[in-house]
């Protein structure tokens, strides 16, 4: 055998043995026009969509939700006496600057204010955000006490889903009057009550003076720690509102907003606290 016969005899053995102990490769068999099928990602190719999007999701800071403070006012023409609308105007406006500096995380404080005196109630404040919230126009007191009419538009608020959504924390209702109602009130008050959305709500109350209705605004009450508040003086107008204050502030920081919370009462030494207004 001649030397390139002996090497090309080598060449054909080694093929040949590579061959006989490579593993079999199945050939795609694919009919002519039809489409090719996606090769299936494999662990190290990364899937569709943006993980990172995913993962911010996760630490994306909810909304806020609405907890809504409305007071109702009695500016009838009594208020003018003995420093009363001024104590309920630097009250007013001390408790919406102390809500614009509350953490907004969980709850968002609104406010809205109804006044009642003269001939008819009207919305002093329409309910807004208290951050939100300009300068308050101060109230002035004239003519009777149409407190049904109060009743009636603080209603028509709670029922309104729009301006105080399904989502909302439990509504704060705030009723301070100083005498007796002068208008058709027993059936909005009675509708009032029997609410749903009013019966949910946290509901208080103040009497103010002696010529005050205590035996109608002992029924507005629902918070089981506040009764029916007695005030004196201008200065008990300040102290109560005060109170309200720090009552909410306290809840919309709480991990439950919609407990029903503990009434802030403020202790007799707290006077020196307070701002000094002429309450005479």
């Amino acid at each position: 055998m001649g030397f390139a016969k002996y090497q090309e005899d080598i060449v054909s053995r080694f093929v040949n043995d590579t061959l006989m102990h490579q593993p079999s490769v199945p050939v795609s068999r694919q009919r002519p026009g039809t489409a090719t099928a996606p090769t299936p990602p494999t662990a190290s190719q990364p899937q569709k969509g943006n993980p990172k999007m995913s993962s911010l999701k996760k630490f994306a800071v909810p909304t806020p939700r609405p907890l809504p403070v409305i007071i109702l006012a009695d500016v009838s023409g009594s208020m003018s006496e003995d420093g009363k609308i001024e104590a309920l105007n630097a009250a007013l406006k001390d408790m919406i600057k102390t809500f614009t500096k509350e953490s907004r995380l969980r709850a968002e404080i609104q406010v809205g204010v109804i006044t009642f005196g003269g001939e008819a109630a009207q919305w002093h404040l329409p309910l807004a955000a208290a951050h939100s919230v300009p300068d308050l126009t101060e109230l002035t007191a004239d003519g009777m006490t149409p407190m049904g009419a109060a009743f009636s538009l603080a209603l028509e608020l709670l029922e309104d889903k729009d301006r105080i959504p399904s989502r909302a924390f439990r509504p704060v209702l705030v009723l301070l009057s100083d005498g007796q109602p002068n208008d058709d009130w027993e059936g909005p008050f009675q509708a009032l009550c029997a609410s749903e959305r009013a019966q949910k709500a946290t509901r208080l109350a103040m009497a103010i003076g002696a010529d005050a209705d205590e035996d109608m605004l002992r029924d507005f009450p629902n918070h089981i720690e506040a009764p029916l508040f007695k005030g004196h003086n201008a200065r008990d107008i300040y102290r109560f509102l005060k109170a309200v204050t720090m009552t909410v502030t306290k809840r919309s920081t709480d991990t439950d907003p919609n407990q029903e919370d503990v009434f802030v009462v403020l202790p007799p030494d707290d006077d020196d606290k307070i701002l000094d207004l002429d309450f005479d």
